[in-house]
């Protein structure tokens, strides 16, 4: 009787043990890396936005999302759902890190999201970086130059 007890134990420890590694694997497969993942979760909390570019961080658990009228979104990966925002013109701020493939982003609409992010390369952290910048300062706050004040 009592091995019959121990087999039981021992299988149920197994079977969890099994249903355990699966769901830890399961949920290591879940990044923003996957393209068409991050089109639809953005596409689904923002159906009016159409998206122009994206680029995943080197981890894959965040995507900066450059939309058609050059704005910008950033959508992360929260374990069991995707945050999803499109940032507001002056709403965010940016440093650069030493290593010159990421940056620290402060977002003023959304503190929790504060960070370091880092990215494949070089070039595609600086491409975020414009997107991020250019968002920073709407058209109408840049000053013309002299001669093309002068001329309008």
């Amino acid at each position: 009787m009592g091995f019959a007890v121990w087999l039981i134990v021992f299988v149920g420890i197994m079977g969890f043990s099994w249903y355990a590694s699966r769901m830890a694997e399961r949920n290591g497969e879940e990044t923003l890396s996957d393209v068409g993942l991050a089109i639809m979760e953005f596409g689904r909390a923002y159906p009016q936005e159409a998206i122009r570019s994206l680029h995943a961080t080197a981890d894959g658990k965040a995507v900066f999302v450059r939309l058609h009228d050059n704005r910008a979104g950033f959508m992360r990966n929260m374990r069991h759902h995707y945050a999803c925002h499109v940032i507001e013109a002056g709403r965010v701020t940016v440093r650069s890190l030493d290593s010159g493939r990421g940056f620290h982003v402060e977002f003023l609409d959304a503190p929790a999201h504060n960070g370091n992010y880092i990215f494949s390369t070089a070039a595609d952290a600086a491409e975020v970086s414009l997107w991020l910048l250019g968002n920073y300062v709407a058209a109408k706050d840049i000053p013309l130059p002299a001669s093309a004040a002068d001329a309008g």
